[in-house]
C-alpha cells in the first residue's frame, strides 16, 4: 500500500485543518477582548488573510475548483469578522483604516489584472503571484524578529495561527508529494519551513503574558 492510497484521506484532513486554521483567529480575538485593546497585536494576519482568501478565491474560479472556492469563502468571512474585532478595539483607528485602504487597493489591482490577462497564461501567472504573496504573508511575522530578540518576548506573534499553519502546510506538502505536484510541493515546502522558524521563536523566547497567566493559575 503506497501513499497514493491515502490521497483522499490526506486531502480531507488538509481541508478540515485549513478551516480549523482559519478559526484559530478566534483565540487572538479572545485575547484582544480580555485586554480591551488591540494595541500590541499585529493586524496583518487578519487583513492579509482577507486579501489572500480573496485572491485565492479568484484563483479557485480560474481553475474551477469547488473545494478551494468553499474554503476561501469561509476564510474571507472569518477574517472579516476578526478584523472587525481588531478595528473595534483599536486605539488608533485612523492608522488601521490607512492600512485597510492600502491592502484593498492592492487586492483590487490584482483582481483587475486577472480580468485582462490572456486566458492561456492567467492560471500560471496568477497562481505564481498568489504563491509569492502567500509566502510573504506566512513569513510576515518574522519582520518583528528584531523586536523579539530585543525584548525576548513573543507576545506580538499570533501563536495559534502559527501553530495551526505549521500543521496545515505540512499536510498540504504531504498531499503535494502524494500527487507529485511540484507547484504544491514548492509552495507548502517553503511555507512549512517559514512556519517552523516562527514556531521555534516560542521555544527560545516564551510569551511573557502566557507565562504570567500560568503562574497566576498555579
Amino acid at each position: 500500500m503506497g501513499l497514493e492510497d491515502y490521497k483522499e484521506f490526506v486531502a480531507s484532513c488538509a481541508t478540515i485543518c485549513t478551516m480549523g486554521h482559519m478559526l484559530a483567529g478566534t483565540l487572538i480575538c479572545k485575547d484582544i477582548y480580555r485586554k480591551g485593546s488591540s494595541k500590541g497585536f499585529d493586524p496583518m494576519p487578519f487583513l492579509g488573510g482577507i486579501g489572500m482568501c480573496t485572491l485565492m478565491l479568484q484563483y479557485a474560479f480560474i481553475v474551477k475548483d469547488p473545494a478551494m472556492i468553499n474554503v476561501n469563502v469561509f476564510g474571507c468571512l472569518t477574517n472579516v469578522a476578526y478584523m472587525s474585532v481588531y478595528y473595534y478595539y483599536s486605539p488608533e483607528t485612523k492608522d488601521t483604516l490607512v492600512l485597510i485602504g492600502k491592502v484593498t487597493a492592492f487586492v483590487m489591482a490584482l483582481l483587475a489584472y486577472a480580468q485582462v490577462e490572456c486566458p492561456e497564461n492567467i492560471e500560471f501567472r496568477f497562481g505564481l503571484i498568489v504563491t509569492v504573496l502567500l509566502l510573504l504573508l506566512i513569513g510576515s511575522p518574522l519582520i518583528h524578529i528584531a523586536e523579539i530578540m530585543k525584548t525576548k518576548n513573543t507576545d506580538i506573534l499570533p501563536f495559534p495561527i502559527i501553530f495551526m499553519g505549521t500543521f496545515v502546510t505540512f499536510l498540504w506538502l504531504l498531499y503535494g508529494l502524494i500527487i507529485n505536484n511540484g507547484f504544491i510541493i514548492f509552495q507548502n515546502g517553503i511555507a512549512f519551513i517559514l512556519s517552523l522558524m516562527q514556531l521555534s521563536l516560542f521555544v527560545v523566547f516564551p510569551s511573557k503574558s502566557r507565562t504570567s497567566s500560568q503562574e497566576k493559575t498555579d
